[in-house]
């Protein structure tokens, strides 16, 4: 299964090269590179036989091409005139590669062409039939077989390709075992890989016609699920065997902390530090994440933590993805723990002579607290007892650099936190081999926030809202995509605005500008100013995304709201309806927008419940594109979508949960080799 393309017979340099391009290096890649569609030529009609509305099969001469501008469409195209003995009928192209179609359509080609038959004027034609030029074809004249038809791969013909898969599966196909032992796959009703795979590649019934999943292609989605689910499995008992370090009872640090916060915890925010606590007395490492919605009360629960971390003599990394956000955190928390007496050090990429120091304070001790980026992670930095990992947004941190940080200490227990709410079907995938804790409640006396969309000739009545909101006592932000003006587009931007703001519209108030390309002090300085009720009008970029917490601020307007994804303005939304006040958060959009931007702010109007936004995310932008970057905590899956297919994702951690507890060490070496092969480091159960 692992063996190299270039080993297949008529794989030269051109044909590999195109095949690693598109990820394919081993013969199980090419096994897994599924057909689009089929094309079905067992039955041929004459161009006579064709009627509209009706599909079509037929094999017809080139008797002449041309260009078109289709007026009607207003767009380019191609159409080409081909006959049998019985009549002509027209093709067309919209969308079309001229050098392609040039080729295929070249006069006296022979072709067959398979498609819906529709009418214009008088003549009938196709529209983009799938087209096989007969002397590209590799089995001869012989049509009478259904073909499947796969994505393009550069300089490789989809005759050639079909030969190729068609052969690899004959030499090799008896090598394509599932994870599971025969008796297994039997037990459950599964047919083989191989099986599975014949059938796809080379359909000999009509399975593919009703266009839903099928039992083959469950087949290979199961294969994959089994696999990923066997590495959460492994990764979780792995970390059961291993011993972490050991924090005592609540001491004074705890204690102060607790007697200090000017608000009762919330009763989901007591389970969840129970959960915790539990989890750092027993011997095996934790592995906890806190799930929540903006403005549950996650930091909390994670200062909370922290020191009965520091209470026991260790010290405490917080982690986040990007630098905005690593120093977010540390505005965030360096006065909770400074009022503790607690030393605490931001430490990021480029620092200078400033960074070696606190280095050195970090490998001495000499600080308890540390926050920053992947910086944490890199090879000169050196912990004098690291007992507690704090990450944030852990979706946005691949598996392997959270192996990194860890490694970091002696199994330190590990806390992550998001404040993407993740669908609950979803979060047994990304967040696996952890144990989870949902902050499911609002803290007590937060008022609900009202939603509404207003278009941009509508500005006058947002600015009376702002004005009101002012006039209250209370505080707003305004937020816009930009920091400068750009060439590239016609959208308004923060700096501009603030000046416009002061100078003209609310001159009478306060007005603040706040981006991430600030200088730090300068960010604090204006982040403490706001908080401190000196600025009315906090003007920004989305560096308030995360991590600014101000009761005060009762409304937040969203400029060029079309713009931004749902659980961005989520997020946006949430740094407004954090105190007693009932807020309001005002999106501003173009009257012109496409029909998903149209539906984004319609479920924003609708609710403020993260999750059900997070479903809706999901349903819209798929998984990776929700969660904000490649290394989103999902696998590459090659066959399966997890949100169609989760039912699948289900039995596959069933059958690995039934089966995995009885299965022999060398057994589980082989399963582990299978992970590595497919993922490499990611999902390895080595920590």
């Amino acid at each position: 299964m692992r063996l190299p393309v270039v080993h297949l017979k008529g794989v030269g340099p051109k044909i590999s090269q195109s095949m690693q391009e598109r990820g394919i290096r081993c013969v199980e890649d090419l096994y897994y590179f599924l057909p689009q569609r089929y094309m079905d030529r067992r039955t041929i009609h004459t161009v006579s036989d064709l009627k509209e509305g009706q599909r079509g099969n037929i094999i017809a001469k080139v008797v002449q091409y041309r260009s078109l501008f289709f007026r009607h469409a207003r767009k380019k195209g191609f159409e080409a005139l081909v006959e049998d003995k019985t009549g002509a009928i027209s093709l067309k192209w919209f969308q079309w590669s001229p050098s392609y179609l040039k080729r295929i359509c070249k006069k006296g080609n022979i072709l067959f062409l398979s498609g819906p038959i529709t009418r214009f004027g008088n003549t009938l034609q196709m529209i983009h039939p799938d087209t096989v030029l007969i002397e590209d074809e590799t089995d001869g004249t012989d049509l009478k077989k259904v073909l499947p038809l796969y994505p393009v791969l550069e300089g490789v013909k989809q005759g050639t390709l079909r030969k190729l898969i068609e052969e690899a599966l004959e030499l090799y196909g008896e090598d394509a075992r599932s994870i599971l032992p025969e008796k297994i796959e039997q037990y459950q009703g599964l047919e083989s890989l191989r099986e599975a795979f014949g059938h796809i590649h080379i359909p000999q019934e009509d399975w593919y016609a009703s266009g839903e999943r099928h039992t083959h292609v469950e087949r290979l989605i199961l294969e994959e699920y089994m696999l990923f689910q066997s590495a959460l499995w492994m990764n979780r008992i792995e970390r059961k065997k291993r011993r972490g370090v050991h924090v005592g009872a609540q001491g004074p640090f705890y204690k102060r902390f607790v007697e200090s916060l000017p608000f009762v915890l919330t009763d989901a925010q007591k389970r969840v530090i129970r959960e915790i606590e539990g989890d750092m007395a027993n011997a095996e490492p934790m592995n906890r994440l806190i799930q929540g919605d903006v403005g549950s009360g996650k930091t909390i629960c994670a200062v909370l933590a922290s020191c009965r971390a520091i209470d026991s003599g260790y010290q405490v990394a917080f982690m986040a993805p990007t630098e905005i956000l690593a120093e977010q955190h540390y505005f965030s928390i360096h006065r909770l723990f400074e009022a503790l007496h607690i030393p605490i050090a931001f430490l990021r990429g480029s620092m200078g002579k400033d960074r070696n120091a606190i280095l050195e304070r970090i490998g001495s001790g000499g600080v308890s607290v540390i926050v920053g980026t992947h910086a944490i992670i890199q090879k000169d930095v050196s912990f004098h007892n690291l007992g507690l990992v704090v990450i944030d947004e852990q979706h946005r941190f691949g598996v392997v650099q959270r192996k990194w940080l860890i490694q970091k200490g002696f199994a330190p227990h590990a806390l992550m936190m998001t404040a993407t709410p993740i669908p609950r079907t979803l979060s047994m995938v990304v967040y696996g081999d952890l144990d989870v804790s949902v902050i499911d409640e609002a803290p007590k006396g937060r008022r609900g926030i009202e939603t509404k969309v207003f278009l941009e000739d509508q500005k006058a009545k947002v600015y009376a809202l702002i004005e009101d909101e002012i006039q209250q006592g209370h505080q707003v932000y305004i937020v816009y995509p930009l920091v400068e003006e750009s060439d590239k587009t016609d959208l308004l931007n923060a700096t501009k605005m603030a000046k416009h703001f002061q100078d003209i519209v609310f001159a009478r108030y306060r007005v603040g500008l706040l981006y991430g390309n600030m200088k730090t002090e300068e960010k604090e300085k204006t982040m403490a100013r706001f908080k401190d009720r000196m600025i009315d009008i906090l003007v920004c970029t989305t560096v308030i995304e995360v991590g600014i917490d101000v009761p005060n601020a009762t409304m937040i307007v969203i400029e060029h709201a079309e713009r931004f994804g749902l659980s961005q303005l989520h997020q946006l939304r949430g740094r407004v309806g954090r105190g007693a006040h009932a807020s309001k958060c005002i999106l501003v959009t173009a009257s012109r927008r496409t029909e998903l931007a149209t539906k984004r702010l319609t479920i924003m109007e609708k609710t403020t419940d993260g999750f059900k936004i997070a479903e809706e995310d999901m349903l819209i932008r798929g998984v990776g594109d929700m969660l904000g970057t490649r290394q989103s905590g999902i696998p590459r899956f090659r066959v399966g979508d997890i949100v169609r297919d989760m039912d699948l994702m289900l039995k596959a951690k069933n059958i690995c949960t039934d089966w995995l507890p009885q299965v022999k060490k060398d057994e589980l070496k082989r399963i582990e080799g299978a992970v590595r092969e497919r993922w490499g480091e990611e999902y390895s159960s080595v920590t």
